[in-house]
């Protein structure tokens, strides 16, 4: 029996999925180190902090000037508040920032205004937090967050970053890593099933057509000629006794 060829070549179609396939895959790997490195990182640190309870102590402020960002191209002028509250944890003064990325910004104050050109602004800004620290949380303790290791003479009011952005990070890149999986495993799956499939069917057909090759004649030429009208022959009677010419004669 001759040897069966099957083509495992993949259609236009199942080349398409594979290719989305590890489109995905690479977004989910890529993705997964880019929100590691930009945001895991600083979602632990931020929850190696421990909530505390704080009471405001009196508040003050200073006149200095600072950058506030890069899109203010320049300097702004703006009171510097310090809130220094009393801490639970450690039983000392320590001062209160409103978040991780104001306490980068600038450390030595408590809270820095948005980016505005306009230094009124920025003070009437600031002017609001100090009133809302002086005299509607006044000595009324609140939570506070707090690192002994890192920053033990400063605590945040708030987090940046929590357990939503650590899942986050962890779950989308996964999410795409997985469907990237499932789709290049099905693809060559069901190539791999089409391509048994039609080595099965040529198997039967090739095994149907040596069954009809068993059961034809051996000999056509002998078939047909037997098959064709007889020759007419000349036949003898069974009890025909030979004459001699001398007695025809007679």
């Amino acid at each position: 029996m001759a040897k069966l060829r099957v083509s495992y070549e993949y259609s236009e179609a199942e080349d398409k999925s594979i290719r989305l396939g590890l489109f995905l895959i690479a977004c989910g790997i890529l993705s997964l180190f880019i929100l590691g490195f930009c945001w895991l990182s600083p979602t632990l640190q931020s929850l190696q902090s421990k909530p505390a309870n704080c009471t405001v102590s009196p508040a003050g402020h200073v006149r200095v000037r600072v950058h506030v960002g890069a899109d203010c191209r320049g300097t702004s002028l703006y009171p510097c508040l310090q809130v220094f509250v009393n801490n639970s944890e450690s039983n000392s003064v320590a001062l209160l920032h409103f978040d991780e990325q104001q306490l980068v910004l600038n450390p030595k104050c408590s809270y820095v205004p948005p980016c505005e050109r306009d230094n009124q602004k920025n003070r009437d800004s600031v002017l609001w937090w100090e009133d809302y620290f002086t005299k509607e949380i006044n000595s009324q303790p609140f939570t506070c967050y707090f690192n002994q290791q890192r920053r033990p003479d400063d605590v945040l009011w708030r987090r940046s970053h929590d357990t939503s952005v650590l899942m986050h990070c962890v779950l989308w890149p996964m999410v795409s890593l997985l469907l990237g999986t499932l789709i290049v495993l099905l693809t060559v799956c069901a190539r791999s099933l089409a391509v048994r499939a039609e080595a099965l069917q040529k198997r039967k057909c090739s095994y149907e057509v040596c069954q009809d090759l068993s059961t034809a004649p051996l000999d056509p030429l002998a078939t047909n000629s037997d098959a064709g009208p007889s020759s007419p022959t000349r036949t003898l009677p069974l009890f025909a006794v030979p004459v001699r010419r001398r007695d025809r004669e007679h």
